[in-house]
This record gives C-alpha cells, structure tokens and sequence, in this order.
C-alpha cells in the first residue's frame, strides 16, 4: 500500500472517533478512538483525535502523551504539533509550548493557531511586548468571533484599557 493510500485508510479508520467528538460524545469518542489505536497503533490520525478528546476531558498529561504520539509517527503533522501546544499551554509549560508554536510558524508565519497560543504564553510568562504583538497578528488572521473577542480581551488588558472599560460598565449600569 502506497503512502497515500495508507493515508487514507487511517483517516477513515479515526473518522468515526472524530464524528462522535464532533457531536459532544467525548466518552464515546475515546473508546472509538483507543479501538483504532488497539488495531492501528501507527494512526496518527486516531492519535491526533484521541488527544483533542482528552483535553476536551481536561486530561492534559494524557492528551500531550496522545499528541507526542501521533508526533513520533507523522513528525510534520500541524494537528499533533498545535494539539501538543496546547497541552503544554494548558500544563503551564509555557516556555516548552513557545518552542511548538515558533515550529508551526517557521512553515506558515501567519498561522492563526500559533499565533494564538503564543500570545498567551507569553502573556502567561509576563512578557506583555510579545504577547501583544502576537495577539495582534492573530486577530489580523480574522478567527472566529468568540475567540477573536477572547484575544481582544487580553489585548485590552495588556494595553492597560481593562479598567477603564470597566469603570465605563460601572457608569453606564
């Protein structure tokens, strides 16, 4: 079987996984999932979307194992790599997280995942000049509104504006 075919096979092997996440069935999802990994321990796919269901749990540590893993066997897979962020993100391994973002935008300088989740590492880390400025780019990539509204949130914050709006909501109520 050629690589592309392989490619398939595994992304229609995690499929259902991912359909069940996309309906809310987290619970459902990882028993999918884990029996395509127990049949399949090379998808990376399955491993990909087994992560993304454990952080949607909380389940950080084991989610950032799921990701390394699709990692080891798709070392160039942007899913895995922005999965893996996130997890760290969510650790507070904030400086390890600011390494995978750096890596996402050394293939794509504008992508709005890393973008995103440097911005609030270095938030996290108190480096406000950087933290702006990735905040910035990321709103610049026009994301969806309820996250755009969250960046723009913190961009306010680090612009210093958070108490004056604030003290406007209290005026005006």
């Amino acid at each position: 079987m050629d690589d592309d075919a392989r490619d398939l096979a595994f992304w229609e092997a995690a499929e259902d996984g991912a359909e069940l996440m996309g309906d809310g069935q987290t619970d459902a999802a990882i028993s999918a999932l884990l029996a395509v990994i127990a049949e399949q321990p090379e998808n990376h796919y399955a491993l990909f979307f087994l992560g993304s269901a454990l952080m949607e749990q909380g389940e950080s540590a084991r989610a950032l194992k799921a990701f390394v893993s699709a990692l080891a066997l798709k070392p160039t897979y942007p899913g895995a790599l922005i999965g893996a962020g996130w997890a760290l993100h969510t650790l507070g391994r904030y400086t390890e997280a600011i390494r995978v973002g750096k890596q996402l935008l050394t293939r794509n300088k504008e992508d709005a995942d890393a973008l995103y989740l440097l911005g609030l590492c270095h938030y996290a880390l108190g480096d406000n000049a950087l933290a702006l400025d990735y905040l910035n780019r990321f709103v610049n990539t026009r994301p969806e509104i309820e996250v755009a509204l969250e960046a723009e949130a913190v961009i306010q914050v680090l612009r210093g504006e958070a108490g004056e709006l604030a003290e406007r909501d209290d005026e005006q109520d």
